[in-house]
C-alpha cells in the first residue's frame, strides 16, 4: 500500500466521461499540506424559533447533557458545539420577524421599506464565497423549500422578500434559492461534468429573455405590481451572475473528489414537507461529498412559515402558530415537537457527512455546519440568548463536543468571524464583532 499511491485528481475515463474517484486508501496525499481535504460551511436556518425551555443544555464544556430538543444529536454529540447566550445586534430594533430573519446571516439593520429598494448586508456565506468560491464548480449553493413570499407585510410594513432569503451578496442582491431537489440534483450533476459553452450561453440566453420580458411587463403596471416586479428581478440578477459564472474557463480546471451517480438523483417532486426537507439534506452531503461547492444555506421555509405539521404525532398545527404559544401548554408541547423534529433533521445531514471518509477524518470533520433560529421565544419575538449548534470540525480547526456559554448578548458576529478564519477566508471585523468566540478555535 506504501509503494502504490493514487492522486486524489486521478480520473476514470471512458466513453468520452470521466468520473472522479471517492476517497481510498491508496490515495497519497492523505497527510500533506497539499492534500489535506477541503473545508466545507453550511447555515441551516428554521424560523420561528424554540421552546427555550427544552432547548439549552444542562452543563458547560465538554460535560454537559443535551436538552429534550437537542437529544436527537446524541449520535454526534462529540462532533457539536452548542452556543448559548449570542444574539444578533443588528435585529434589535423593528417589529416582528423580518429585521430579525433576513439577518441572520448578515448581522445587519435591513432597510425598512415596502418596495425593491431594499437594503441589507453581504452574509457571511457569502464572503466565503467571494473570497475562496472559484475553487469549485458551484461557488455556493442556496436551497429552501418554500417559493419565494413577495408583496408587504402590512402588519409590519415590511416587503416579504426579506423574509425569503438569508444569502446576500451585495445589500441590495438577495441570492435566489432553488427548491427543487430533482434541479438541485441535475446542476450538481452539470457543474461537476464541466458544463458546456453552448448550455451556459443558452442558460443566458433564457434569462436574458425572463429579464427582458419582466422588464417590458414592468413598464405597463401599476405602482404596486412594479414594486413586486422589481422583487423578482433583484432576484434574477444574482441568477444571471451565476450563469455567467458558471460558464468560466478557470472552472474546468476543477476535479470531482467523488462520482455524482444516478443512484443519488431524487425523486421528481417530493412526497410532502418531509420528503421534501430530507432531499435537500441529501443534496446539501452530495454536494460536500463531490466538492461541487463547500458552501451552501438552507431555509427550512420562510419567515413567519405557517408549514403544518399535522405529519408528527401529536401535532395540530401550523408552525406560526404555535410558536405564538401565549404560554398555552398545549401549544408549547407542540413548538417542542415541531423544534426537535428540525433538529432529527439536521442530525442526519451530520450523521451523513461523518460517514463519508476521507482518509483519516469525515467530511464532517472538514466542515461546519450551522443550525440556528432568529429568535429564541418565538413569541416574544426575542432576538436574545439565540438557538444555535456547530456541528463539525472545521478541518481540524474547531473544538467539539462542548455547550459554551458566553456572556449574555455576546455578539452572533464572533461567531461567524470564527468560521471565515477556519474556512480559510480570515476577517479582521464582520459587523458588530469583538473577535473570535472564546473557546470554539483551537489554539
Amino acid at each position: 500500500m506504501n509503494r502504490f499511491r493514487i492522486s486524489r485528481r486521478t480520473l476514470l475515463r471512458g466513453a468520452g466521461a470521466s468520473l472522479g474517484l471517492p476517497w481510498l486508501e491508496a490515495m497519497a496525499a492523505a497527510n500533506t499540506t497539499a492534500g489535506k481535504p477541503p473545508v466545507r460551511m453550511a447555515y441551516l436556518y428554521m424560523p420561528n424559533g424554540v421552546n427555550v425551555k427544552h432547548w439549552v443544555p444542562e452543563g458547560t464544556g465538554t460535560d454537559f447533557k443535551l436538552s429534550k430538543t437537542l437529544e436527537p444529536l446524541a449520535p454526534v454529540k462529540d462532533k457539536i458545539n452548542v452556543l448559548s447566550n449570542l444574539w444578533n445586534q443588528g435585529s434589535k430594533g423593528g417589529d416582528g420577524h423580518y429585521v430579525k430573519e433576513s439577518a441572520i446571516l448578515t448581522c445587519t439593520t435591513i432597510k425598512k421599506t415596502p418596495g425593491a429598494d431594499i437594503g441589507n448586508g453581504v452574509s457571511v456565506d457569502q464572503i466565503a464565497a467571494q473570497r475562496l468560491g472559484a475553487a469549485t464548480p458551484l461557488p455556493s449553493l442556496e436551497l429552501g423549500v418554500t417559493p419565494v413570499a413577495i408583496g408587504v407585510d402590512a402588519v409590519v410594513g415590511y416587503t416579504r422578500i426579506y423574509g425569503s432569503h438569508i444569502a446576500w451578496s451585495a445589500p441590495t442582491t438577495p441570492l435566489a434559492r432553488e427548491i427543487n431537489p430533482r434541479s438541485v440534483w441535475e446542476r450538481l450533476f452539470r457543474a461537476g461534468n464541466g458544463t458546456p459553452a453552448n448550455t451556459a450561453k443558452m442558460d443566458k440566453l433564457l434569462l436574458d429573455r425572463v429579464l427582458g420580458d419582466a422588464n417590458s411587463l414592468r413598464s405597463q403596471l401599476g405602482s404596486a405590481d412594479r414594486h413586486r416586479i422589481d422583487e423578482y428581478l433583484s432576484v434574477m440578477r444574482g441568477m444571471e451572475e451565476r450563469v455567467e459564472r458558471s460558464s468560466q474557463a478557470s472552472r474546468r480546471t476543477w476535479k470531482a473528489r467523488a462520482p455524482l451517480t444516478e443512484a443519488s438523483k431524487p425523486a421528481e417532486t417530493p412526497s410532502g414537507h418531509a420528503d421534501h426537507v430530507h432531499l435537500m439534506m441529501d443534496m446539501i452531503a452530495t454536494a460536500f461529498e463531490t466538492d461541487t461547492t463547500r458552501i451552501a444555506t438552507f431555509m427550512f421555509g420562510n419567515a413567519v412559515s405557517n408549514v403544518s405539521f399535522r405529519f408528527l404525532e401529536g401535532c395540530s398545527a401550523g408552525h406560526h402558530d404555535v410558536s405564538h404559544h401565549s404560554k398555552d401548554e398545549d401549544k408549547l408541547r407542540q413548538y417542542e415537537i415541531i423544534s426537535r423534529w428540525h433538529i432529527e433533521q439536521y442530525s442526519y445531514l451530520l450523521q451523513r457527512l461523518a460517514a463519508m471518509r476521507e482518509g483519516d477524518s469525515t467530511v464532517l470533520d472538514n466542515s461546519m455546519v450551522m443550525f440556528a433560529s432568529a429568535l429564541s421565544d418565538g413569541d416574544r419575538h426575542d432576538p436574545h440568548k439565540l438557538p444555535i449548534v456547530v456541528g463539525g470540525g472545521g478541518g481540524g480547526r474547531l473544538n467539539t463536543g462542548q455547550h459554551l456559554e458566553y456572556t449574555v448578548d455576546d455578539p452572533l458576529a464572533n461567531l461567524y468571524v470564527s468560521m471565515l478564519d477556519a474556512f480559510g477566508a480570515p476577517v479582521e471585523r464582520f459587523a458588530d464583532s469583538t473577535g473570535p468566540l472564546r473557546g470554539l478555535l483551537k489554539a
